[in-house]
């Protein structure tokens, strides 16, 4: 199995056995997976390969998941099986993302350091062998700090799930020069505007004009396409294009965006073969951007903010 566990502390990579990670040993994980890509996988908020029952290796980032709830294989559905030599490399990242969301909000920051480096260091150690990135949550947040600190061509896509963090700081790190040479899948839908807003009004209260990524960047940069899952118009392009996804399920859900019967099909191929889905087919395809409106005025389910145990990690 082309699967890889590493864990990012404040200060360094850790293998599984909680050993440094240094340059041989990356080395020699691209050795034994010499063809292919290398897809690294982030998940997001309350997952901690720390904290015993709340590790991601034994969840989204598993081979096979613990029967939890929703507890599906990210490696698996994106084609990392064991059964192919040219399957690639994947790398399953853990951080610790527990605590108050403030706590993981800040925790992001480091995790996104070490995330940089690690790009940095696979670049230079195969320069050729192309990198991507599916990140979920507050792993958004992780993978746009990592842009700023990781080298130029480090990253060639990345694909963003419901994404944890601000308009204004993606804008920023895809400015970095490894942002400017990434192409970016930005996966949002209603399902998760409550989430969104609970982000705004938790870690911006001051600001009412801060906005999450919920509504997406508008358009604004050519390698960044926001996918609006929960869009008619955008799900019969997709349809289109060869990639059936279901229509929204639930009015409030923020993990829609990898639990969606038929988005990894889409996931899969926007990371793992770029000359299937070219990143300006795929923009081309897509209905315009929506207007973008002032405020906090993204459309959000009549519901109150997520439960406490949401907020502080419980």
């Amino acid at each position: 199995m082309p699967l890889t566990q590493i864990n990012l502390t404040p200060d360094a990579l850790l293998d599984a056995g909680g050993k440094l990670l240094e340059r041989g040993a990356l080395r020699a994980m691209l050795a034994r997976a010499p063809e292919g890509p290398v897809v690294i996988l982030l998940h997001g908020y309350k997952f901690s390969p720390f904290h015993g029952d709340a590790s991601p290796h034994g969840h989204i980032l598993s081979a096979a998941p613990r029967a939890q709830r929703r507890a599906i294989s990210w490696p698996r559905h994106l084609g990392f099986t064991g059964a192919r030599p040219d399957e690639g490399l994947c790398l399953a990242l853990g951080w610790h993302a527990r605590g108050t969301i403030w706590q993981a909000y800040r925790a992001a920051e480091a995790a996104g350091a070490g995330l940089g480096h690690l790009l940095s260091e696979l670049h230079q150690i195969a320069p050729d062998r192309p990198v991507t990135v599916m990140a979920h949550s507050l792993g958004v947040r992780v993978f746009l700090c990592a842009l700023c600190t990781a080298s130029a061509g480090s990253v060639a896509r990345a694909v963003l799930l419901s994404g944890a963090e601000f308009r204004d700081v993606a804008a920023r790190a895809m400015a970095h020069p490894a942002g400017r040479a990434v192409e970016v899948l930005n996966v949002t839908s209603r399902e998760n505007a409550l989430f969104d807003r609970a982000l705004e009004r938790l870690l911006a209260p001051l600001n009412p004009f801060r906005r999450s990524l919920g509504p997406g960047l508008g358009g604004c940069l050519p390698n960044w396409i926001d996918l609006r899952i929960d869009d008619p118009a955008t799900l019969r392009a997709l349809r289109g294009l060869g990639f059936p996804v279901a229509p929204p399920q639930k009015r409030v859900c923020h993990w829609s965006s990898y639990l969606r019967p038929g988005l990894f099909p889409l996931y899969r191929a926007y990371l793992r073969t770029p000359a299937r889905l070219p990143h300006a087919t795929l923009g081309a395809a897509l209905p315009p951007p929506a207007p973008r409106r002032s405020g906090r005025r993204f459309p959000a389910p009549a519901f109150s903010l997520p439960r406490k145990r949401w907020l502080q990690g419980e």
